[in-house]
């Protein structure tokens, strides 16, 4: 049975009639008597030692540790925290002739700074560089065509440009969450030299990653396929990777991923068994549309509170691929409040089918994952 703290004023009561038990026969707990004014003192220590002990209980175990506590039980496993990091990418500038030298600024229109990382001279009317951002974070990736300006000017080449692949592979600090999920993968799935639970494993440990499925032998024998996803550093685009799909550079059996993707296959290349052929993917988009009737009158927060658990949902239980049971939804939608007798009328899925029925049980097409589409009320 789990220990029952008790509050700030079960202690004041019970130092107040300790106080009274000990002093029979008189008001010893008058407004502004000494012995009321110590009651509440010991009572406040006594929750503050109280919520200390809570606090070193929490740190006791991994599954419950926080920050710097969290962070020494995942060392003891070999995983540390993802820090931030930048983007890269290509950018290109219109030019009749002249090179944009490595170590050139660039900016962004919002104040987020690119450096070029290389030299790149005209050709084709054209200047193609590779970019890293300055800065850290989910904020410096950039979708291709995002406005650039050259911070010097180079002879004969324009100093307005654009992003001309996705600029990609830019994460936040990893969170508590985030790092403590991969933390009890590795406890409860120890490394046995290139499982299932070892790819998402190294996945996770990518700045940006947070869900990844392995498909074995998913472009042929011998090959790995990884889907993935960026739910925060690419939020924009619905944590959907930008960039295209691939395997590392390093890897001479086939072509270089780029963007997000580039990233990842770059990082598995160098933990993964030395025969296996990787390929980092972006799974596509399957876009489920839901008819729901009997709250036609529900208020715009009530509505917006079921877009937000619907997505909830299916972010924990949908699978590229796979199945998704109607039943998730249902139960997400059920648990907001003032959902009570709504019905699923119909379900669309732009890549995937809907079976048995109108309102049933979602199969997505191979690499396509479920997202919540549009949601009509009748």
């Amino acid at each position: 049975m789990p220990f029952s703290r008790p509050t700030l004023t079960d202690l004041r009561g019970q130092t107040a009639a300790d106080i009274s038990a000990s002093l029979p026969g008189t008001d010893a707990l008058l407004r502004y008597s000494n012995l009321g004014i110590m009651a509440e003192v010991l009572a406040a220590l006594a929750y503050l030692h109280y919520g200390y002990l809570d606090w070193i209980a929490q740190q006791s175990t991994p599954f419950t540790a926080t920050e710097e506590a969290l962070e020494g039980w995942a060392a003891l496993k070999g995983v540390t925290r993802n820090p931030a990091v930048p983007a890269s990418g290509t950018a290109s500038f219109p030019a009749t002739s002249g090179t944009i030298p490595a170590g050139t600024p660039i900016a962004r229109a919002d104040g987020v700074n690119y450096v070029s990382t290389a030299d790149a001279t005209a050709a084709g009317g054209q200047v193609i560089v590779p970019i890293a951002a300055t800065d850290v974070g989910a904020i410096t990736n950039a979708a291709v065509g995002v406005a650039l300006t050259l911070g010097i000017g180079v002879s004969g080449v324009s100093g307005q440009g654009v992003v001309s692949a996705a600029v990609g592979g830019g994460a936040d600090i990893e969170t508590d969450d985030e790092l403590k999920s991969r933390m009890l993968l590795v406890y409860s799935s120890p490394p046995q030299g290139g499982s299932i639970a070892d790819y998402q494993e190294w996945a996770g440990e990518v700045p940006g990653v947070t869900r990844c499925w392995v498909n074995p032998s998913g472009m042929g024998p011998g090959t790995i396929v990884l889907l993935f996803m960026m739910d925060d550093a690419e939020a924009a685009h619905g944590g959907f990777p930008q960039g295209t799909d691939g395997c590392a550079t390093a890897e001479t059996r086939d072509t270089a991923a780029t963007g997000d993707q580039l990233a990842l296959a770059n990082a598995i290349f160098a933990k993964q068994p030395a025969t296996a052929l990787v390929y980092a993917v972006a799974p596509t988009q399957n876009a489920i549309g839901l008819t729901i009737a009997g709250l036609l009158g529900a208020s715009t927060a009530t509505k917006a509170a079921i877009s937000a658990a619907v997505t909830k949902a299916l972010r924990f239980s949908a699978v590229p691929g796979g199945v998704t049971d109607i039943s998730a939804i249902e139960g997400a939608i059920a648990a907001v409040a003032g959902t009570a007798g709504f019905v699923i009328t119909n379900i669309t899925a732009s890549a995937g089918v809907v079976s048995p029925g109108a309102a049933g049980n979602i199969t997505s097409n191979a690499g396509a994952l479920p997202v919540l589409g549009a949601v009509a009320y009748s």
